[in-house]
């Protein structure tokens, strides 16, 4: 499998070395050597600068989108049209301008696509996805997200207000950039049918884009969501809670494990409406004990060799990666309008 990697700063550089360590070595930097890393476990590799050229002197089986989220399009639109299998970055642009022209690319030329939203392969998501899915908890009521993490952390090896997550010209925003809750939320909860929300620079940080976010949604079951998300809270905290009619669901990044609590039939009100003692209890469920974080975003590289050699489905599909650029569209719409966002 011969793979074009297009940017090749820290997430470039993770595909890089999980390819590698997969046993796929035939690959092809597409770079305009703007990254801020060390490029020595880079020799060897063959480069190029100009994509029409990279694309048709190689002929790529995958072309993998690591690039600043406003430059995605400029590589993912020609890759699809040499009919490459795309690995995309989430978000997948910095708006919804060309989409339109992804997806019809994509559909002419049969062009397989996976987006890259990595915590559908963390295994306590995906456990929590089965507890929901098989009615652990009952009929899904509420979910609540805290994402809260202090920007110039990420990358202590660049300044931080050069990255892109800093800067409203390369798709940067506490939305845009940690919108990996608004892909699993509504994969754990099911479709959104409305949105608010507000955003603002609220931190000391020299950016120019939005740093905290509250965001509130309503989806089509009736169920009711909320998001917390920022870029100063310090030490970091990511976690979500999920209630049901018949207990709950919570996970939390700091150790990874997903916790269910299974009311007791004793618990749960009766028929007559009268209340009767608490009870029930929490079951966890725990990382393997060799699992760190690379491990999901291994995984997610074999699944997408895996799309490549039509050996898989794509387990988050362009038309997913459509549905959050739709969602963070109506999240600026209510800010701007303050009113509730439609997603019909």
């Amino acid at each position: 499998m011969k793979t074009l990697i297009a940017g090749l700063g820290s997430i470039g550089r993770r595909h890089f070395r999980n390819l590698i360590t997969l046993g796929e070595k035939d690959i092809v930097l597409y770079r305009t050597r703007k990254a801020t890393l060390p490029d020595d476990e880079l020799a060897g590799y063959p480069v190029e600068t100009d994509l029409a050229e990279a694309l048709r002197k190689h002929k790529p089986d995958a072309v993998i989108v690591s690039n600043p989220t406003a430059l995605h399009l400029e590589v993912a639109i020609p890759a699809a049209k040499a009919g490459c299998a795309i690995l995309l970055e989430k978000p997948i642009s910095h708006s919804m301008e060309r989409l339109d022209e992804l997806q019809a690319t994509v559909q002419k030329s049969g062009a397989k696509v996976l987006v890259a939203f990595q915590f559908r392969f963390h295994p306590g998501l995906v456990r929590a996805k089965q507890l929901i899915s098989d009615g652990e908890i009952g009929r899904l009521i509420s979910a609540h997200v805290h994402f809260g993490e202090y920007l110039p952390a990420w990358h202590p090896w660049e300044d931080y207000r050069q990255g892109y997550a800093a800067r409203a010209e390369m798709g940067g925003g506490v939305v845009l950039t940690q919108c990996h809750s608004l892909d699993y939320l509504p994969w754990l909860v099911g479709k959104v049918d409305k949105v608010w929300g507000f955003t603002a620079k609220l931190s000391d940080l020299e950016v120019d884009v939005e740093d905290t976010a509250k965001i509130g949604l309503r989806f089509e079951s009736g169920a009711l969501g909320s998001l917390h998300l920022d870029y100063n809270q310090q030490p970091p905290a990511h976690r979500f809670e999920v209630i049901g009619t018949q207990g709950s669901l919570k996970w939390d990044l700091a150790d990874g494990a997903t916790r269910v609590y299974r009311a007791s039939a004793e618990s749960l009100q009766t028929s007559t409406g009268m209340g009767i003692k608490a009870g029930g209890e929490w079951e966890t469920y725990p990382l393997p004990e060799d699992w760190e974080r690379n491990v999901m975003f291994l995984e997610q590289m074999k699944h997408f060799v895996a799309l490549v050699k039509g050996q898989a489905q794509a387990a988050c599909t362009l038309e997913e990666g459509i549905a959050v650029m739709k969602l963070i569209a109506a999240v600026h719409e209510s800010q701007r309008t303050g009113q509730l966002a439609s997603m019909k």
